[in-house]
């Protein structure tokens, strides 16, 4: 998760609250694609690929974009000074981008603006739709991402729906670290990788398409909801035969592997408790709990990984967790110096785009 670094009242963590979500082969085991998938949900479908079913005049859609640029306009700065959420400019360029992904025909962009233009134009959602999608935006703060049913991430485009965590720039550094370490680890490269609380399974597909046909991924999460969306991402960039994707809390879908894990990667829940009130409205409204409270100072899940990745890499494996910051990277390579000495070897914390140390990695002993 990308956070950005404000100072508050907690007295053992600063608080890091999520910036605007808007602005931005050797084969270990026998492997079978996906394993226990949830049949009955179904995961709504981005707006960009739904087919132009609906249509409109020029003239209504010219209507509808008027009263929506209006309603972004009257916004102003409200928000950012708030909770550091979007101003009116942000708004206005996601207008742009929710049309670019109703519209088939962008070529219609150009007759807008002709009074009483009757042309029909072909819509991947209705004129009423619209209205209602722009008003939660504003008036509810639904997060833009859910609006349209998707996030740009590295080099993709993942289906993302309310209840699922919407994957963020700095995540996208654990893909890259994990590419720095198997280009010249063969043991690495060729082994069973766990993405563990994979949301919309950003970093397992990430991860599975660096290690191409070598290595396998093993995607986990407690949510239905999030493993439906994962499997239909993994399922869009086909890669239903490199990562597996299994429902449960943490390492306990993984008992069949305990001690044979090349790799674990997690972006787990992180923020305080009581600070998640204090989050933008998108993200603490509208994105799971689940996904963000990781207890009193944050550290329960990370704790977690701690203990349960001394069980479950192998010797050699490599680990990546991501933090809330600083504090919590000391205090997690404190505890495995200490608590849980002699498992892990060659820790090191790794800095974001921001500069905030954000990243534990570290090698079983």
């Amino acid at each position: 998760m990308k956070l950005s670094f404000i100072r508050g009242c907690c007295p053992n963590f600063p608080i890091f609250v999520k910036p605007s979500i808007c602005t931005n082969l050797h084969r270990p085991l026998c492997f079978s694609s996906i394993s226990s998938p949830p049949t009955s949900l179904k995961p709504q479908i981005p707006l960009s690929l739904r087919p132009p079913v609906h249509s409109a005049t020029v003239s209504d859609l010219q209507k509808w974009h008027d009263w929506a640029k209006n309603l972004a306009s009257s916004v102003g700065t409200t928000f950012l000074d708030s909770d550091n959420g979007p101003d009116s400019g942000l708004l206005c360029r996601e207008l742009k981008w929710l049309m670019e992904d109703a519209i088939e025909d962008h070529s219609v962009f150009s007759q807008m603006g002709i009074e009483n233009n009757q042309t029909n134009v072909r819509l991947r959602a209705g004129i009423e739709e619209l209205y209602n999608l722009w008003k939660q935006r504003i008036e509810e703060r639904r997060p833009f991402q859910y609006i349209v049913g998707c996030e740009h991430w590295r080099d993709l485009v993942l289906s993302v729906q309310d209840g699922v965590l919407i994957p963020r720039p700095e995540t996208e550094l654990i893909v890259d670290m994990v590419a720095n370490v198997i280009s010249d680890n063969e043991g690495l490269r060729e082994g069973l990788w766990a993405d563990l609380g994979t949301g919309s399974g950003a970093l397992a597909i990430g991860i599975g398409r660096i290690l191409g046909s070598c290595g396998r991924v093993i995607a986990t999460d407690l949510s239905p909801i999030a493993l439906s969306v994962a499997a239909f991402n993994v399922q869009k960039y086909g890669l239903q035969d490199l990562i597996q994707l299994r429902q449960g809390s943490w390492f306990k879908p993984l008992k069949d592997v305990e001690g044979k894990l090349a790799g674990i990667v997690s972006n787990p829940p992180y923020i305080p408790s009581d600070n998640i009130s204090g989050l933008q409205a998108e993200v603490g409204r509208h994105e799971p709990r689940l996904a963000l409270d990781g207890g009193l100072s944050g550290m329960d899940d990370l704790l977690h990984l701690c203990n349960g990745a001394a069980s479950m890499l192998k010797p050699g494996g490599f680990f990546i967790f991501e933090t809330n910051g600083e504090k919590q990277c000391k205090c997690l390579v404190k505890y495995m110096e200490n608590d849980i000495r002699g498992s892990f070897c060659s820790l090191d914390i790794v800095s974001d785009f921001a500069g905030i140390q954000r990243f534990l990695t570290g090698f079983r002993q």
